[in-house]
């Protein structure tokens, strides 16, 4: 089975609907492929952006090669806005993984893209700049041995710093 490396950077964000009014807002995001929750990374918070949030975040995932050429299978990238009280939803982007990458194929394999942030099925308020670049194919155990090796350089032998 084979599998692409999925790097995806979460730029900016900006004219995003405003969730909190007595304090600052402080955005991050979730992102989550084809609904495996297990898969969801997050972002850091912004916490000075309000509105027009920056992360310029890089997150990597593997993705196997059935996922790219499953049109169901999705990229789901939501905001929030951090409270003690919990944090508050404030809209998302959905896209195809498919579409994504037929989209950067010709260009080399990467893109920057900006698409509508929604709140709902049709309203949307903002939006959201992210880059992504799909590696080369690689077999899913060469993989797991390269993240095998990677992870013992770090951390050492027993994953003890």
């Amino acid at each position: 089975m084979e599998c692409r490396i999925l790097e995806l950077t979460i730029n900016s964000a900006n004219d995003l609907r405003v969730v909190r009014r007595m304090f600052k807002m402080k955005v991050y995001v979730k992102v989550c492929i084809g609904g495996n929750h297990e898969m969801e990374k997050r972002t850091l918070v912004d916490w000075h952006g309000q509105t027009n949030p920056a992360w310029n975040y890089t997150m990597k995932y593997s993705i196997s090669e059935q996922w790219l050429q499953h049109h169901g299978t999705m990229l789901v990238i939501k905001l929030y806005c951090k409270r003690k009280l919990g944090d508050r939803y404030i809209g998302e982007v959905h896209q195809p993984l498919k579409q994504l990458y037929d989209y950067a194929y010709p260009l080399g394999g990467s893109a920057v893209v900006r698409f509508p942030v929604q709140i709902g099925s049709a309203e949307s308020q903002g939006q959201l700049c992210f880059s992504y670049r799909f590696g080369e194919k690689v077999a899913i155990e060469k993989m797991m041995l390269a993240e095998s090796i990677a992870s013992f350089l770090v951390t050492g032998p027993g994953g003890a710093l």
